[in-house]
């Protein structure tokens, strides 16, 4: 296994390197099928390459042409987000952790004894769930840890969507409680990244003091795994309390309606830039959305604008600030928690939205 993601990884960086020559020499873009065409001319020049499944080697080439869509489209939007348009780079042995087979059904195959996988031969598995619907493709990834991971998406059909307005609900995340519901109900934000965050800082002052040595000296090597296993618990816990939190609320209601942030221009606040990282409001986000497609109840992610200022009974709109934590309306006294305002006009607009899209839906 470690032999061909090297092999990916080298292939990677000659496809790399290759665009870089083509333009510079006679300003000419490659695409994703002018590098593939060239695969059996590689496989011949450096044997490696033959051994690694063909499907790998081109799902190699579609992630360089990914970079550079990446990286192109940054910069167009340079110029209004502010972000640095990052040209793709090499890849060091510590910077490829995965390889693709893109077609399960030709390459790969899950039986009583493991996983096949073609080149590669029959590995044991440790199944999380059986497989339902058509199994897609198969990515097989290694952590900083040395842990292994096989991800096998599967097409499960399309669900027929339905909404049950009387068990809707409006959820609005925040740093305070990590969420909160239209009915009244409160999750705690758990802050994982802060409680781990001493043992964090003790494991990088032991790597810093080793890690001019080389990189095959045993202590630096075990240090480096040290702050990946701290990394990879708060990970994981955090994984796991977003995956909890959103099956509860899928099996619970009908409809679901969030606010869809953007995280990435929240996080330019100093000072609240490691809390809002840390909260994890995008992951909880997906993971609400797909399990209800696969349990096929409406969702809907609205934008959050005046959520918080606007009176939930009577529409009355009102500034506040991030220190006023109660909702308190001056035209019709209405008064409660300034998220379970804010999460009731989030299932307002969640609902308001569903009726459109259903009203265009019998039009067409």
């Amino acid at each position: 296994m470690l032999a061909h993601i090297d092999a990916c990884r080298i292939l990677y960086n000659q496809l790399l390197c290759a665009r870089i020559q083509a333009w510079q020499k006679d300003e000419e873009s490659l695409s994703r099928y002018d590098q593939q065409d060239t695969l059996p001319m590689l496989k011949n020049q450096y044997e490696p390459f033959s051994v690694v499944h063909s499907q790998v080697l081109q799902q190699v080439c579609q992630r360089v042409d990914l970079a550079f869509k990446g990286f192109f489209r940054r910069l167009r939007e340079r110029t209004k987000t502010g972000e640095k348009a990052g040209f793709p780079r090499y890849k060091s042995e510590n910077r490829y952790d995965s390889i693709t087979y893109t077609q399960f059904s030709s390459s790969c195959r899950l039986d009583g004894k493991g996983l096949r996988l073609s080149k590669i031969g029959c590995i044991r598995v440790v199944e999380h769930r059986p497989l339902e619907g058509v199994p897609k493709c198969c990515t097989i990834t290694r952590t900083a840890t040395g842990k292994w991971y096989a991800s096998i998406p599967c097409d499960i059909g399309d669900t027929s969507e339905e909404t049950d307005d009387g068990s809707a609900v409006g959820v609005d995340v925040g740093l305070d409680s990590f969420a909160v519901t239209s009915d009244g109900e409160k999750i705690e934000n758990r802050r994982f990244f802060r409680e781990e965050e001493k043992a964090l800082a003790r494991a990088q002052q032991k790597w810093d003091a080793v890690k001019k040595r080389p990189k095959t000296d045993a202590v630096r090597e075990r240090r480096r795994k040290v702050i990946g296993r701290v990394h990879e618990r708060i990970r994981n816990k955090r994984h796991n309390f977003a995956h909890q939190e959103s099956r509860k609320m899928v099996n619970r209601h009908g409809f679901i309606a969030v606010e869809k942030l953007d995280v990435k221009e929240m996080q330019k606040n100093r000072r609240l830039a490691k809390s809002i990282a840390d909260v994890a409001w995008s992951l909880f986000r997906h993971c609400l959305e797909y399990k209800a497609e696969e349990a096929g109840i409406g969702f809907k992610a609205v934008k959050p604008d005046y959520t918080s200022q606007d009176c939930s009974a009577c529409g009355h709109r009102e500034k506040k600030t991030l220190s006023d934590r109660v909702h308190h309306c001056k035209v019709c006294g209405y008064k409660t928690d300034r998220d379970h305002n804010a999460a009731i006009n989030i299932l307002t607009l969640g609902l308001q939205r569903q009726a459109v899209n259903r009203q265009e839906a019998h039009r067409l």
